[in-house]
């Protein structure tokens, strides 16, 4: 079984959908997955931060199970654990949502395996997942990919959080979430839950940047995160292109490698197809 997590909220549905279809769609091997899904309400700090619903839980359940009888999806409800440890902490309002750090909870919540790839909703497989799955991780807490601008700015082996192979056994043993929460708890990061885990990591695996390309799409690229980058035409500025945003996708990166993912997705979300742009 291979185990893979992602975190959020009703608003992740389309990353979820479409990551988990290019982690099956340029997956080989014949080995069942399991989608764990930790997801909470707080809607007393936003009305959209609610639980992932029912509905899409059994889209994600129909789509996954027609790849492999035995995938799963199995969803977490971490609220109590979010109350209890973080409600009203300095990082509640985090860069990006609460949500970024209910991952911290991989270490007590019950059913989470020895072995788990933790994936941020917004990144697409472009090659088989078991090419990071299979990263040897003897001794390491987990395993990750170089920040495309941390590693310049801030430090050479700065890591980007965004995907991150987990020893889960190691990272108990050494206490890594216990602490990561302890920090989330009582001081105010800059970006919380990626500070937190890197400022309580006793030993981490550098894995190449092609495990978590947050820039460009090679042909050895396994993972492309689709974070909000940097581009310096026509002007400097940011932009937050989403892999669902797919008509961008097309149009400003100029991507066609997802379009076979793409059309599974639209016709299982009855959006239409890529042709009918």
């Amino acid at each position: 079984m291979i185990d893979i997590l992602f975190c959020g909220n009703d608003g992740v549905f389309d990353g979820v959908l479409t990551s988990a279809l290019s982690i099956l769609m340029r997956t080989a091997s014949e080995e069942p997955f399991c989608f764990h899904i930790f997801t909470m309400d707080v809607s007393h700090l936003d009305e959209k931060y609610v639980c992932i619903s029912k509905e899409h839980v059994r889209t994600l359940e129909d789509a996954v199970r027609t790849f492999h009888p035995e995938n799963r999806v199995k969803v977490y409800d971490v609220t109590r654990y979010y109350m209890k440890a973080f409600s009203g902490c300095p990082n509640e309002g985090a860069y990006c949502s609460p949500y970024t750090l209910i991952r911290l909870f991989a270490d007590v919540v019950k059913g989470i395996p020895d072995k788990l790839l933790y994936l941020d909703a917004d990144i697409m497989f472009n090659r088989d997942v078991r090419l990071l799955w299979d990263t040897d991780l003897t001794g390491y807490e987990y395993a990750a990919a170089r920040d495309h601008y941390g590693k310049y700015l801030l430090n050479p082996n700065y890591i980007n959080a965004g995907v991150l192979l987990f020893n889960m056994k190691e990272s108990r043993r050494t206490g890594l979430f216990k602490k990561a929460r302890a920090w989330i708890k009582h001081k105010k990061l800059v970006f919380a839950d990626q500070s937190a885990l890197i400022r309580s990591t006793t030993r981490k695996k550098m894995l190449p940047q092609r495990f978590n390309d947050q820039k460009f799409l090679h042909r050895h690229t396994v993972v492309r995160h689709f974070s909000k980058r940097l581009f310096w035409l026509p002007y400097p500025h940011t932009d937050n292109i989403k892999q669902w945003h797919i008509e961008k996708v097309h149009s400003i990166f100029k991507y066609r490698q997802f379009d076979d993912i793409y059309d599974r997705y639209l016709k299982i979300t009855n959006k239409g197809s890529t042709s009918n742009e």
